[in-house]
C-alpha cells in the first residue's frame, strides 16, 4: 500500500473515525472504532463563545466489541447550552492514555485542514446547502468525490457562512458485493490482525468464517461456495450466458463479502487511511489471468487510498446521513417477490444479507437517528458482548435472531425538521410487491409507507425529499428495463425504478397532485452512475406544485461513455416535447424540463464523471444553483433553461 504500513507495530487507539453525524444545538452523535474501550472527553469551542469541555461518561459513549482489539465507540452527547449556528465550531476529542491526554491533532492529524489545529463544523439554521451523492466504488479506476468535497470545503474554511447543513450520502457507501481482489486481502489480513468475531455458516460448503477465509476459492470463484446441488436450486437463476447465475446477482460478485467481521473490516477500510497501515497485501495463488486482474486492481486501491485522508477529513467536518440501496447489502436486494423467495429461503444467502444489515445498522444506520435504532442496537448489542465473553464466536441461534428482526425492522427512514423539511426515504425493505407476475420488480415503497411519506410532508411548504433511486428517470433507460421485465428477465438491466411498479407509481404521482403537499419538492437521488437535473411542474395546473429532480451518481463510479452517450441521444430523439412517445409514459401528466450541464457537448443532458453534488436553495426552497463538484477538479452547472419535453 501507499501508506507507510507496521503491520506488527502497536495498534494505535483509534482505528478509524470520528465521523460526524446527526448534530443539532442540542446534541452530537459522532461514530468512532478504537481499538480498545476509549475514555473519552468532548471540547467544543464555537467561534466567538466560551470553550467547554465534557467528560463522557457510558451513557454518553456505548463501547461494543467487534473484535479482541476492535471496539465501536458509539458517541451520543446532549447538550445543556445549545451551539450556536452558523460560526465555526472547533472541537476535539481527547482520550485519556498512559501518557496523559491525546488530541486528535496527536492520534489522526490526518483528519486537520492545513494550519488547523482542530477540526470543526458548522451548525446551519436552514437546509439550503446540501452535498450529496452515491455510489463510492473503491476500484473504480477515477477520482474520489469525497476528496474533491474535502478541497471545496478546505477553501471555504474562513467563510462558515458556505458551508453545507448536511453531506447526503444516497446508497452504495460500500459495495458488499462487488470486491476487488487487493481489497478482500486487506480485509482478511485485518479480521486477523484486530481479531473481529468468527461464525458458523449454516447452509455453505465451508462450515464457518475461518473456513471460508482458507478456502481456494475465497478470491474471485466465491459463487462456487454455494450450495450446487439439485435440492439448492432456489439459490439459483436459470442460465445466463451459459453459466449458472446465484441470487447475488452482480456481474462482480466473484468476492461478495460474506461474514459480519469481512463488512465491517470493509467499512474501516473505505473510510479511514489508518487501517491501511495494519496490513499487508500480498497476491495469493492465483492463475495468471487473476493474477494480471489482483495487478491492475492494485494500482486502483493504491491510488484510493491514497485519497483517504481527505475523505476522511470531510466525513469529520460535515454532519452526514446515510441512507442504504442494494450494493451496501447486495447486488438487485429485494428487486423482487421472487428474488426475496430465493434469497431468504437459504440459511447461507439469508446470513450474508443480514451481516451486511447488521454493519449497515452499526456504522450508518444508528449515526442518522439513535433514538429511532435504539431497539434493534440493543439486541445487536447483546450478540455482540456474548461473543466477546465466548471466545470471540457469534452464537449461531442468537446471530439468526438478530438477524430476523433487523429483517423485519420498519424504521430505517429519516426525517430532519427544518427549513425545507428534509426526508430519507427507504426505498429497498418496504416494497409493494407484484401481484401479477412474482418475477417483475416489485414497487420501491408499499402503499402503507406511500401513505406515511404523504403525512410527513403535509402542509409543508417546501421540502427535499432523498431517494436513492431517481424518481424521474431516464424514459428511455426505464423503458428497455420494462421490455427485459415483460421478457422475464428483469435482474439483467436492474429494473428497479418507481415507473416499473404500476401501483407505487400512481400513488407517488397523486402524492404531488395532492392539495394539501409541498409547494415545491426537490429530490435528491443517485444510484445511476451518472448525474443529471429536471424541472418538473403539473401540467395544466397554474398553481399546481414545482419539483426538481436532481440526481449525483458515483461518488467514484461511472457509466460506459459510449453506452451512456448512445443513450442520451436516442431519448432525446424518441421523447422529443411533440413526441407521441410522451404520452405513453406514466408522467405524461408532468411537464418536465432537462437542464443541460454547461461542459457537455451540444444537446447533452446526462454529465458522466464522478464528483459529488451540490444543490442551494432560495428561501422559498427552490433550487438556485444545481452543480456536480466534478472529482477531476472543475464544476459542472446545470442552469436553468428553456422547457423542452
Amino acid at each position: 500500500m501507499t501508506l507507510d504500513a507496521n503491520p506488527d507495530g502497536p495498534l494505535p487507539d483509534v482505528l478509524a473515525g470520528p465521523l460526524l453525524r446527526r448534530i443539532s444545538p442540542h446534541r452530537m452523535v459522532f461514530w468512532l472504532v478504537g481499538s480498545r474501550p476509549l475514555d473519552i472527553s468532548l471540547m467544543l469551542h464555537p467561534s466567538g463563545h466560551p470553550s467547554r469541555r465534557l467528560r463522557l461518561n457510558d451513557k454518553q459513549v456505548r463501547r461494543l466489541p467487534l473484535g479482541r482489539h476492535a471496539w465501536l465507540h458509539l458517541i451520543d452527547v446532549p447538550l445543556k447550552t445549545p451551539l450556536p449556528s452558523n460560526v465555526l465550531i472547533d472541537y476535539d476529542l481527547t482520550l485519556a492514555t498512559d501518557q496523559g491526554d491525546s488530541g486528535i491533532e496527536d492520534w489522526a492529524p490526518h483528519l486537520l485542514h492545513e494550519g488547523a489545529k482542530y477540526p470543526c463544523f458548522v451548525l446551519t439554521d436552514d437546509h439550503r446547502r446540501l452535498l450529496h451523492g452515491s455510489c463510492r466504488r473503491p476500484h473504480y479506476d477515477g477520482p474520489d468525490g469525497l476528496v474533491r468535497a474535502d478541497d471545496w470545503l478546505a477553501e471555504r474554511r474562513d467563510t462558515p457562512e458556505a458551508w453545507p447543513a448536511w453531506l447526503l450520502m444516497t446508497g452504495d457507501q460500500v459495495y458488499a458485493d462487488d470486491v476487488s481482489g487487493p481489497m478482500l486481502v486487506a480485509i482478511h489480513s485485518l479480521i486477523h490482525r484486530l481479531g473481529l468475531f468468527d461464525e458458523t455458516l449454516k447452509g455453505a460448503t465451508v462450515t464457518d468464517s475461518q473456513g471460508l477465509y482458507l478456502s481456494k476459492a475465497t478470491y474471485y470463484h466465491r459463487e462456487t461456495l454455494l450450495p450446487d446441488v439439485k435440492s439448492s436450486a432456489d439459490l439459483r437463476e436459470r442460465f445466463f450466458g451459459g453459466v449458472r447465475k446465484p441470487v447475488f446477482t452482480s456481474a462482480n460478485a466473484h468476492n461478495h463479502l460474506m461474514t459480519f467481521a469481512e463488512v465491517i473490516a470493509m467499512y474501516l477500510l473505505v473510510w479511514s487511511p489508518v487501517p491501511w497501515r495494519l496490513v499487508e497485501v500480498a497476491q495469493p495463488a492465483l492463475n495468471e489471468e487473476k493474477a494480471m486482474l489482483f495487478q491492475r486492481e492494485q494500482a486502483i486501491i493504491d491510488r484510493f487510498v491514497q485519497g483517504l485522508p481527505a475523505g476522511a477529513r470531510l466525513l469529520a467536518h460535515v454532519p452526514s446521513l446515510m441512507m442504504f440501496d442494494d450494493h451496501d447489502i447486495t447486488d438487485d436486494w429485494n428487486l423482487s417477490a421472487d428474488w426475496e423467495r430465493t434469497a431468504y429461503g437459504h440459511p447461507f444467502s439469508r446470513r450474508i444479507i443480514g451481516n451486511a444489515l447488521l454493519a449497515y445498522l452499526l456504522c450508518q444506520g444508528w449515526g442518522n437517528d439513535p433514538n429511532r435504532l435504539a431497539e434493534p442496537l440493543d439486541a445487536v448489542a447483546e450478540l455482540l458482548e456474548a461473543a466477546a465473553a465466548r471466545d470471540g464466536w457469534l452464537h449461531e441461534e442468537n446471530h439468526d435472531a438478530v438477524i430476523e428482526q433487523l429483517l423485519r425492522f420498519q424504521g430505517w427512514e429519516v426525517q430532519v425538521d427544518g427549513t425545507p423539511r428534509l426526508i430519507m426515504l427507504d426505498t429497498r425493505t418496504r416494497r409493494w410487491r407484484s401481484e401479477r407476475n412474482p418475477k417483475w420488480p416489485s414497487g420501491l415503497m408499499d402503499w402503507e409507507a406511500l401513505s406515511e411519506l404523504q403525512q410527513q410532508i403535509l402542509d409543508a411548504p417546501s421540502v427535499v425529499i432523498v431517494s436513492p433511486a431517481p424518481m424521474f428517470g431516464v424514459k428511455l433507460i426505464e423503458v428497455i428495463q420494462k421490455l427485459f421485465t415483460l421478457a422475464g428477465k428483469p435482474l439483467m438491466v436492474d429494473a428497479e425504478n418507481w415507473m416499473a411498479h404500476r401501483g407505487a407509481a400512481s400513488v407517488m404521482l397523486n402524492i404531488f397532485r395532492h392539495s394539501r403537499t409541498p409547494g415545491h419538492y426537490v429530490i435528491l437521488s443517485g444510484d445511476v452512475h451518472y448525474s443529471f437535473a429536471y424541472d418538473i411542474c403539473i401540467r395544466h395546473r397554474h398553481e399546481g406544485p414545482k419539483l426538481w429532480q436532481v440526481t449525483s451518481s458515483g461518488v467514484k463510479n461511472a457509466f460506459p461513455d459510449t453506452l451512456l452517450d448512445w443513450f442520451d441521444r436516442a431519448n432525446r430523439w424518441l421523447y422529443a416535447p411533440r413526441s407521441p412517445l410522451n404520452w405513453l409514459t406514466k408522467r405524461r401528466r408532468m411537464e418536465i424540463t432537462p437542464r443541460d450541464p454547461d461542459r457537455a457537448k451540444s444537446g447533452e443532458r446526462l454529465w458522466n464523471g464522478s464528483g459529488i453534488g451540490l444543490v442551494e436553495l432560495d428561501d422559498e426552497g427552490c433550487p438556485n444553483d444545481i452543480r456536480q463538484l466534478d472529482a477531476r477538479g472543475f464544476d459542472v452547472v446545470f442552469p436553468e433553461g428553456k422547457p423542452k419535453t
